[in-house]
This record gives C-alpha cells, sequence and structure tokens, in this order.
C-alpha cells in the first residue's frame, strides 16, 4: 500500500506566489527559461535553471551552475520569497484547464515504494537526465519541483478535498500566462491530516507516474545514496520521501501525442496510399482539419489534404495492453514496414507534436515543406496507463501527453525537517 506523509513545505508568500511559480525545468530551453524569467527576479527558473544566471556559455550541467542554483536558492529564503511552514502538512493543488479542474494531494512520498513497486512506472529512463535531477537535489537537499503522479480514486480522499476547498479560500490562485488556472490550499484541520495518511495506507494499493519519471528514479536513488551516508538511519528521515501530487484517475484526461515525418521513403504519394490501403480503410476528408473520435482510428495530412484512417481486424491486439495502443498500430503497420523508420528513439526522420499545440501546427509543419506527412492519433486513456503499468509493461516513447503542467515553485520538500 502506499505511504505518503505531510510535510513542513517550504512556500512563497501569496503576494509573490505566482511570481515564483514557473513551468518546470524540462519543458524549455536555456533560452527559453532567461526569456521567462527577464524582469522577474523572483521566478524559480533562477533555481530550477540557474544556468540563465551565468554567461551563455556555461555547461548547463557543470559545478558552476549547480552552486548558483543554491546561491538562488539560499537568497530566495534570506529574501522572504520562499518560507518554511511551521509544521507538516497535507496540500491540495488544483489546476483549471478548458472548464475542467483536477484536485491532487500533495504528499510526500515514499522514495522505497519505487523499489518495491508500490510507485508504478509506465516509461524508461534515461540516466543521464537522472543524474542532472540527482545532483541538483544533492546540492539543494530538496525536492525543488513535484512529480505527477495518480492513483485509483478513492471517495473518502475525494471527500476531504472537497470539504476542504468548500470551506477554505485557497492561499494562491491565479491564471498563468498559457491561460491555465492555479489553485493550491493547506490543509490545516490536523485530523483531516491523519486520515489522508490512513486513507492512503488502506485504499490505496499503487501509485502510478504520470509525468516525472527522471525526477522520482533521481529521488529514489538519493534515498539510497542517503541511507548508506547515515549509520544512524531509522526510514523516517525526510530523504525518504520526495514531493509528489497525487491526482485521482478518474480526474485525469491524457492529450493526445502525435507524429510528423520528413519524408515518404522514396515512395510517390499514391504508392504511399496504396500501401496504406493494406491495413486501412483509407476515407479522404479534405483541407477540413480532422481528429480521430475512437481507438484504432488515425488522421492524416498530406499534400494540403486531411485523410481518415481506420485500421482493419488483425492490425491490433485489444488483449495485449501495448499491442492495442495506437502509437504501437501506427509503428507497426506504418512507420515501420512503409516508412522504414524502426527505432522512434533514434531516427532524425521523425518528430513528435503534443496535442496541445492543435491540428493546426502539424498542418503548419507539413505545409512549411520541412515535413510530408503527418499523423494525429487517439488519446490513451488512464485505464490502458493503468494496465501497462500494472503488467510492467513499457510504452512506446512518446505516447502520453499530460496538461496542464504541474507549476514548480508552489511548495518545496526539504530533505532535512
Amino acid at each position: 500500500m502506499a505511504k505518503i506523509k505531510a510535510f513542513r513545505g517550504v512556500r512563497p508568500p501569496k503576494d509573490i506566489a505566482q511570481k515564483v511559480s514557473s513551468l518546470p525545468y524540462d519543458v524549455m530551453n536555456s533560452e527559453e527559461a532567461a526569456e521567462m524569467a527577464k524582469g522577474k527576479p523572483e521566478s524559480l527558473l533562477h533555481i530550477t535553471r540557474a544556468e540563465i544566471d551565468l554567461p551563455g556559455c556555461t555547461d548547463t550541467h557543470s559545478e558552476k551552475v549547480y552552486e548558483k542554483a543554491v546561491e538562488n536558492y539560499n537568497n530566495f529564503k534570506e529574501n522572504g520569497w520562499l518560507v518554511k511552514d511551521d509544521k507538516p502538512h497535507y496540500y491540495i493543488y488544483a489546476q483549471t484547464m478548458d472548464g475542467r479542474t483536477q484536485y491532487g494531494i500533495v504528499g510526500a512520498a515514499a522514495a522505497q515504494d519505487y523499489f518495491d513497486g508500490v510507485i508504478k512506472k509506465h516509461e524508461l529512463t534515461r540516466p543521464d537526465k537522472e543524474e542532472d535531477r540527482m545532483v541538483l537535489t544533492r546540492y539543494l537537499n530538496a525536492n525543488i519541483e513535484p512529480v505527477f503522479f495518480s492513483y485509483k480514486a478513492v471517495p473518502e480522499i475525494d471527500q476531504i478535498v472537497e470539504k476542504t476547498v468548500k470551506n477554505n479560500e485557497p492561499v494562491y490562485d491565479f491564471t498563468a500566462e498559457d491561460g491555465f488556472g492555479h489553485h493550491f490550499w493547506v490543509i490545516e484541520n490536523e485530523e483531516d491530516n491523519q486520515k489522508l495518511e490512513k486513507l492512503f495506507e488502506e485504499k490505496v494499493p499503487y501509485t502510478y507516474v504520470a509525468d516525472g519519471h527522471h525526477r522520482t528514479a533521481a529521488a529514489a536513488r538519493i534515498m539510497e545514496e542517503k541511507k548508506a551516508q547515515n549509520p544512524n538511519h531509522t526510514g523516517e528521515e525526510a530523504y525518504n520521501y520526495f514531493m509528489a501530487v497525487h491526482f485521482p484517475d478518474n480526474q485525469l484526461k491524457i492529450i493526445d501525442y502525435n507524429r510528423v515525418v520528413k519524408d515518404l521513403n522514396d515512395l510517390s504519394e499514391e504508392e504511399f496510399l496504396q500501401k496504406l490501403q493494406e491495413n486501412f480503410e483509407i476515407e479522404k476528408i479534405g483541407k477540413e482539419a480532422y481528429r480521430p473520435s475512437q481507438l484504432h482510428e488515425f488522421s492524416m495530412y498530406l499534400n494540403g489534404e486531411w485523410y481518415k484512417l481506420k485500421a482493419k481486424e488483425g492490425t491490433y491486439n485489444d488483449n495485449d495492453p501495448i499491442d492495442q495502443l495506437d502509437v504501437t498500430v501506427l509503428s507497426k503497420q506504418i512507420l515501420e514496414p512503409v516508412l522504414d523508420i524502426k527505432d522512434l528513439r533514434t531516427s532524425k526522420r521523425i518528430d513528435f507534436v503534443g496535442g496541445i499545440r492543435g491540428l493546426k501546427e502539424l498542418e503548419k509543419k507539413v505545409d512549411s515543406g520541412d515535413y510530408k506527412v503527418a499523423f494525429a492519433l487517439y488519446p490513451v486513456s488512464m485505464q490502458q496507463l493503468i494496465n501497462i503499468a500494472d503488467t510492467g509493461n513499457i510504452m512506446p516513447p512518446k505516447t502520453t501527453w499530460f496538461e496542464p503542467k504541474l507549476r514548480s515553485g508552489l511548495v518545496i520538500h526539504e530533505l532535512e525537517d
């Protein structure tokens, strides 16, 4: 069962919370981070992307960058931009997008649960990205950014969230520059804090990494590292836990993750369409953008025209958690045999476009001439993600896109309490 604890969060005062908050470190490059933080000395990007405060040629993984992050973190606390709570709490972090709001419990998840299989993953991690987050955590001695988790909804947990939200004004409540709303409550009721810990222990057998596999793996490795360095280790030290926002599965919506390909593998458009007819029913839609409406249905943009592709029986296996995914169908029936794209991780002929950017972005990339064809996919469901994690499988690259992204800087978890 999941072990999740309240913690003494390090948070900004209400009046500057929006200024401190930032998008997560990994959705931008250094130049974009510098632009986002321009004129904003309170932005957490000065900590998560500290290279923006150093000369432009500075290696983002150099010791100077991590040292600058520590310096900036200490300055934030000295300036009163980040203040540690007097006692442990759970927190509620809600996000609003397109009129829909999802409510997550912010708590400290047990790192040991990652090794014990209680925290389940669906993606592979890269050692270099793990190491980068480990080094930053080691220098700061804090989880500076949260991980995005999900769990199978528990009505009793929902009731505590509903009561807290109904009876209390949020301590932070703002709309970010991307138009998404962010709302944050501190759960002050001690009885509710105790109930939450017990409910997770009794009602939540597993939690699922939705977004943040590298930060999760890094946090678990940091725990092992600190454990080995502490001869008096008890298992209850703050470093045994890391910060995660836990959303019930029935409130989350995964957005499509689409593909664009640079060429047709020396095929003419007619030859390409003819090959697709072997495994797909094809309907030409025309100039108007078409979005897939169900599983195993795709839309394709080619030479200024949209097509609907419906996978034929036998091209997928709905009894297999991986083979039922449309990213798998696309790879096995088009990308590999027709376009000769064997490895999505290494091929330079394919790129990926998050559904948040819309179908117009696919048209733009193809119309520019940089890409020849685009494919839009039906989004993966939370149940598919859970099935894959529960069976120990790994999703193909670039399968899920969660939006809105968690804002960093609303609360921080330090590894020494």
